[in-house]
């Protein structure tokens, strides 16, 4: 099974930017908003769309980057030594609209962690999840995104890889094969 690109380059950024938009219709001037990516790969997403919409808006929105490593229900029980990433949250976010976003939504374990994680900087009005591919038939806990960019739909056997120019790629997403031995 070879690995196949559901979305080059052009497509991406595309949906990068639909997915701007549809945040700037529900939340208009994002005074009582912010944005949150997940470290590692939801803040490439994340930084993205602040920029974009902070750009559109000619203002800041108060953007975060959240770090789970140590909130994560394997945490414990992993076999290999997990590295975590810095959090960056310089404002509280009680009271606030947090857009939570990540790049790929397949378990729901992560975005758990996450919402464990985010409580530590105040209660939240309300928490809403933007993820750019939407994993479908794999869920292990009862939570669902409020924007998707791709939904897809894969079996066990395959993996879907988010590719970013941050970290020197172009970016796309790709369907690859998982090598079991």
């Amino acid at each position: 099974m070879a690995q196949r690109v559901l979305f080059d380059t052009q497509r991406f950024n595309i949906t990068v930017t639909r997915l701007s938009h549809q945040l700037l219709e529900n939340h208009g001037d994002f005074a009582n908003a912010c944005i949150v990516g997940i470290q590692p790969r939801g803040v490439f997403l994340a930084q993205r769309i602040h920029n974009y919409l902070s750009k559109l808006l000619k203002r800041d929105i108060a953007f975060g980057k959240l770090d789970n490593t140590f909130y994560r229900d394997d945490f414990r029980s992993s076999d290999k030594q997990l590295t975590p990433s810095q959090t960056e949250m310089n404002f509280t976010v009680e009271n606030k609209t947090v857009i939570l976003v990540d790049d790929v939504m397949y378990t729901g374990r992560t975005i758990r962690a996450a919402m464990d994680a985010l409580l530590d900087f105040g209660r939240p009005k309300k928490v809403e999840l933007l993820v750019l591919v939407e994993r479908r038939f794999s869920r292990e806990l009862p939570i669902q995104p409020d924007y998707v960019g791709l939904y897809v739909d894969s079996i066990a056997e395959e993996k879907v890889r988010v590719d970013w120019k941050e970290q020197g790629d172009d970016d796309k997403i790709v369907m690859v094969p998982i090598n079991k031995p």
